[in-house]
């Protein structure tokens, strides 16, 4: 079925991609020092929630991208204005959410006999500000690319996907850090600090 998509200019398009490598990159820094791997713990269900996400990704960012704004246009720049701006807000909190975590960083859920409990930076004010992040960057497409219409089936794909991978990874926290993660559970909300 085809839904016809909102004009974008070219800087918008050009500003999502330059922060998607960025993004890569960011992923790809290794972080901390070496783990103790032995008795580490891994959710499987996490990779289906990984999964659902990147369907959101794809209900957002399939499709024709229509060029109907001269570069400069006032439209087009507001456009490429935002999509910076989400863009570097995805990228900042990630950056800050990684570095935070350190060598606990992982894909995947899961726990070693080593992990830590973060409950610093970032993590003092949302306990899930990746996916926060992520989401971020979902509306960062939709603006980028004109695919509001996306955001109907990739929104709730997205949370769907979150709240499996959130569910996992509080599961496995909590089995690790018994009391001692009810603790930071009860003080700090999950994705926007003091609301949710």
């Amino acid at each position: 079925m085809y839904v016809h998509q909102t004009p974008v200019g070219v800087p918008a398009p050009v500003i999502l991609v330059a922060g998607l490598v960025l993004f890569a990159l960011l992923v790809m820094i290794k972080s901390g020092g070496p783990s103790d791997e032995a008795g580490a713990k891994r959710s499987r269900l996490s990779m289906l929630g990984i999964a659902i996400q990147v369907l959101g990704f794809f209900a957002v960012g399939f499709g024709d991208v229509t060029i109907g704004y001269a570069s400069t246009s006032p439209a087009a720049l507001e456009q490429a204005g935002v999509t910076l701006l989400l863009a570097a807000i995805t990228c900042g909190v990630f950056a800050a959410s990684k570095r935070a975590l350190g060598r606990n960083w992982s894909l995947v859920a899961r726990t070693r006999a080593d992990h830590q409990l973060v409950t610093w930076g970032v993590f003092a004010y949302v306990r899930h500000p990746i996916y926060s992040a992520l989401f971020v960057w979902v509306i960062a497409m939709a603006v980028a690319f004109g695919h509001y219409w996306g955001l109907i089936l990739a929104v709730p794909l997205y949370w769907i996907g979150t709240i499996l991978r959130v569910r996992e990874e509080e599961r496995l926290l909590r089995a690790q850090f018994g009391a001692e993660y009810e603790t930071y559970a009860g003080r700090v909300k999950r994705f926007l600090p003091g609301i949710i």
